[in-house]
């Protein structure tokens, strides 16, 4: 990430006359929160002192300890496009969270990561990381709420006219360059309404940061053009749904750790034990990567969405893809997270089980060809495949009987976090859902 100084921060601010400086954070569902400060007030800011009732916000502090402050990291700060007019624009910064003494604050999943990207400096890596995230576009009523009518009805890589969300997609390519993404792919996906926006990787802060900005903007440019973008997981029955595949690499003095030209696969011996540390532990961290009751509706077979514990080279129905690409590009693809996760926690867990695989230099197992998908019980259970939790309570039993989620998230963030999740749950287990009256109320 290209470092920024607080005096070139002053001069853009004069010379676009930015009069509002929006700050920035998420909360441990990583949903984007916001406060708003006058451009005098820059000084106050980036010495961290404006605050937020932290007992208001998702997963951070009881109401008895609610004084938290806001930290901006220079690096995010970027002129907001759609707000620039002659000689008015406002901007933002993405921040962290302190406590009153300025340390930082165990419940800001930003900092959980930060602690992440230490623990892997400590041995001498630097975590890179390349998301991808998919969306929809639905048709909003006239009260601009979203309604179940999809933006379009094109299809996998199909243009305009078919593609109906082809303006919306460009105008959210020229905003996010605009705010220093660099975008390298952008394309309607396999379902109907289903898009991808694909940014240039980054070190893991920087990526989950990219992330953070990316489901921001793809929000807001939607709406201006009168329709709602979501990242649920699988908002329609029948097609496939919205992933989030993880591209992750670690690097050491410059050189892609993961890349062994001497290896038949062209894989390091630290790049087996990564996969294997996250095979051993994915049904353990699954509930932070796929957070949702709705992410398990996307995890089934027959839409595109891993749900095997297996990997492979080039195997897209395995869980971890390793792509075609070798050299610095070497990386290992994790394929079951999807969009609507905290990327800080996301990347987070992941790298922490990669790393634990090579710290005890875990063997990974046989790569799967096959299609698995189509794969009979026997054959797979033949194989060793075994699956991902079938939804969210049983993936939060894993996650509470596991170690890499309290030794990623650390205490705070896990109880929280597990809390959360069981509450979740529990509203989902009793609440009487529309098939339940379509099936049942007539029957019986």
């Amino acid at each position: 990430m290209e470092q920024i100084t607080l005096e070139q921060i002053q001069s853009i601010i004069k010379e676009k006359n930015v009069e509002l400086l929006h700050l920035q954070f998420v909360d441990i569902e990583g949903i984007l929160k916001n406060i708003t400060i006058t451009a005098e007030q820059l000084d106050d800011a980036v010495e961290g002192k404006i605050m937020i009732d932290g007992s208001s916000i998702k997963g951070f502090s009881p109401i008895n300890k609610s004084d938290s402050y806001l930290l901006p990291d220079l690096n995010t700060f970027v002129v907001m496009p759609w707000t620039e007019t002659d000689g008015y624009a406002e901007a933002r910064f993405l921040c962290s969270v302190t406590n009153p003494d300025g340390t930082l604050f165990e419940g800001d999943t930003r900092n959980v990561l930060k602690k992440t990207v230490a623990r892997a400096a400590e041995k001498g890596y630097t975590v890179s990381v390349g998301p991808e995230l998919e969306f929809f576009l639905f048709e909003t009523n006239e009260k601009g709420y979203p309604t179940t009518e999809l933006g379009d009805k094109g299809g996998y890589f199909e243009p305009a006219p078919n593609d109906l969300g082809e303006k919306v997609r460009i105008e959210i390519f020229k905003t996010l360059k605009a705010m220093g993404l660099t975008i390298e792919a952008l394309h309607h996906e396999v379902a109907e309404g289903q898009h991808e926006i694909n940014f240039k990787y980054d070190d893991a802060l920087g990526a989950a940061d990219l992330a953070t900005t990316y489901k921001w903007v793809v929000k807001k440019i939607a709406s201006l053009y009168g329709l709602h973008a979501t990242f649920m997981p699988k908002p329609v029955f029948g097609i496939n749904g919205s992933g989030m595949h993880v591209n992750m690499s670690l690097f050491k003095d410059g050189e892609n750790v993961f890349f062994d030209e001497s290896d038949q696969l062209q894989l390091s011996t630290e790049a087996y034990s990564f996969i294997a540390g996250i095979l051993e532990n994915m049904k353990s961290f699954v509930a932070v990567t796929n957070p949702l009751v709705n992410s398990y509706k996307r995890l089934v077979p027959g839409y595109e969405a891993p749900c095997y514990l297996a990997w492979s080279a080039s195997n897209r129905s395995a869980l971890i893809r390793i792509p075609a690409k070798r050299g610095m590009a070497t990386r290992v693809e994790l394929r079951c997270p999807d969009p609507s996760s905290n990327p800080y926690l996301t990347f987070a867990v992941i790298a922490t089980a990669g790393l634990d695989g090579i710290e005890k230099g875990l063997k990974a197992p046989a790569p799967i060809d096959e299609d698995i998908f189509h794969m009979t019980d026997a054959r797979r259970a033949e194989l060793g495949i075994d699956s991902l939790p079938g939804g969210l309570e049983t993936a939060i039993a894993e996650l509470e009987a596991g170690e890499i989620g309290l030794k990623t998230l650390g205490e705070h963030v896990f109880n929280e976090y597990v809390a959360h999740k069981k509450a979740e749950w529990d509203n989902y287990r009793t609440a009487v859902h529309a098939w339940e009256i379509d099936n049942y109320q007539f029957k019986f």
